[in-house]
């Protein structure tokens, strides 16, 4: 099957770099390993993660857009109190830069917009569905690649498997682009990359650690879907088989049982204690049941009952990795059920303020769009990364070490988050960061030998720890966006991606910022 442009994982990056491919006419194959595309935002469950200024920008256009369908969708819907929503916008939001009438469906304090994830994914599909009907999209589910060929250091084909029937597909392509959330297609085609945690002598950043490890990487997360349970409901806790198992784990370094309320600090030793709602944990920080809700009722005119993501502390996996790992299906497993034994612990042995324990709580299969109530996919942090022309560091971008913020005079677009690393699974270090906005380099999207793949997720040319800033949902957004434009001029200029580096920067730079992708902060007018 012949294409122009190849995407192979159909995440937040392939979706877009799918996109901005075919409204430049490509021809794009697009490859997604479940039935929901999306990825971090939707078969794994995670809200937005953004930053203060998203609302008025540090985002594409098309992003920008995406939001807006989001909120025209909840506003559009009968039992929804829009005006509820909004002064609660207000009120948790207030000190940010944003026009009048922001609201988020589930009143969450970690995002600005979480909602459910078939909503999204709704309006993932409804942006490609011109393409789709016209031909220049061809969409595959449940299929993954397998093998490939490659020649002169060009990748002539990727056969690719539908993991429901066994069919395959020798799929041949200009440019192949790389959206899978760990980067798989990278070992298949044979490029250089990187896992895990670089050494301080191979990246010079001031906090990596003295000994490189390749398979210490940040935990993953099977999340789920819970809903409050009013008392005049029926719920029940069923026991996981390996309750007494996970119960009985500590976590390493910092000295509390794996399910309990007290975590590590977000940077150095010691514990702080999380609660349920606000004001239960250290310092009155915000509880955890609204750090990622997706529905919050009194937004609801119909009284639905609350419901939220689960992605705590409690259930992140750091036991094992799913990335160049023989025992990848066994932690996948393992992964899916501590978060099952989460779910019962919170039932019934979470201590309460008021002494007693659990809480009344249930999965929601629907929401999750699988029959347990987990998520489709596991959340996946880190990935393998593409050994890139430029490697971005820690010293570009953290407060502590850069003294302004990364400008690169070859952006492709902008990002901002806290550097933020969870439990990693060898060494089992977390860390966290404050961090200038950032530019995302386009020399940190070109491999250094292969001459058509280009990285469409969080995949590019970070390092263990600045990719603790670079993988999160607006970036990867804005790295597949370009990155399928930048195969589509490649094409049309019938150069290679380093050709355009070093010869077209600043006429592809014009080219995007038309298409409505922004490439530098307004450092002039923001307060950092």
């Amino acid at each position: 099957m012949k294409f122009d442009i190849a995407v192979i994982g159909g995440s937040l990056g392939g979706v877009n770099a799918a996109i901005s491919a075919a409204k430049e006419n490509k021809k794009v194959y697009l490859c997604e390993e479940c039935d929901w595309v999306g990825g971090q935002l939707t078969s794994q469950m995670v809200p937005p993660d953004e930053h203060r200024w998203i609302e008025a920008y540090g985002g594409t256009k098309r992003y920008a857009d995406f939001r807006q369908a989001i909120r025209d969708h909840y506003a559009a819907l009968p039992e929804f109190d829009v005006e509820a929503a909004k002064k609660a916008w207000a009120e948790d939001f207030k000190d940010e830069v944003a026009p009048a009438g922001c609201f988020s469906p589930g009143n969450a304090w970690v995002s600005r917009i979480p909602h459910e994830p078939a909503v999204a994914v709704k309006i993932l599909v409804d942006m490609m569905s011109e393409y789709i009907n016209d031909g220049r999209i061809v969409l595959d589910y449940w299929t993954v690649a397998e093998d490939s060929v490659v020649e002169d250091d060009v990748i002539k084909s990727v056969t690719v498997k539908n993991v429901k029937t066994g069919e395959q597909k020798v799929i041949e392509a200009e440019y192949f682009l790389d959206a899978t959330d760990c980067g798989d297609l990278l070992p298949i085609v044979g490029a250089e990359y990187k896992t895990g945690a670089e050494s301080k002598a191979e990246t010079g950043e001031p906090d990596a650690v003295e000994v490189a490890d390749p398979a210490d990487m940040q935990a993953i997360t099977w999340t789920a879907a819970l809903e409050l349970v009013p008392e005049d409901q029926e719920w029940e806790a069923v026991k996981p088989e390996k309750y007494d198992y996970y119960a009985s784990l500590e976590v390493p370094h910092v000295g509390v049982k794996q399910f309990g309320w007290y975590t590590n600090k977000l940077q150095g030793p010691g514990t702080r204690k999380l609660g349920m709602y606000d004001g239960e944990g250290t310092d009155g920080c915000r509880g955890l049941w609204n750090y990622r809700r997706i529905i919050d009722t009194p937004n609801f005119k119909d009284g639905r009952n609350e419901v939220m993501l689960l992605n705590w502390p409690q259930n992140d996996y750091y036991l094992g990795n799913v990335i160049d790992d023989p025992d990848k299906e066994k932690h996948l497993e393992e992964s899916r059920e501590l978060t099952k034994c989460m779910v019962y612990w919170l039932q019934t042995e979470a201590e309460r303020p008021d002494g007693g324990k659990g809480y009344r709580v249930r999965l929601r299969p629907d929401i999750a769009g699988t029959e347990d109530g987990l998520a489709k996919m596991p959340y996946i942090r880190e990935c393998r990364r593409i050994v890139a022309k430029r490697t971005i560091c820690e010293h570009e971008i953290v407060r502590d070490y850069a003294e302004k913020p990364l400008v690169a005079a070859d952006s492709v677009g902008v990002g901002h988050y806290s550097m933020d690393l969870h439990m990693t699974t060898k060494s089992n270090d977390h860390f966290m960061a404050k961090t200038y906005p950032f530019d995302i380099p386009f020399s940190a999207m070109v491999p250094v030998r292969l001459k058509n793949l280009l990285p469409a997720c969080k995949n590019l040319g970070c390092t263990h720890l600045t990719g603790g800033c670079y993988r999160l949902h607006p970036v990867e957004w804005n790295t597949g966006e370009a990155a399928g434009y930048a195969a589509s001029y490649c094409m049309d200029k019938q150069i290679t991606p380093e050709e355009l580096l070093n010869t077209r920067m600043a006429d592809f730079q014009s080219y995007i910022q038309e298409r409505g992708i922004q490439i530098h902060w307004p450092l002039d007018e923001m307060t950092l």
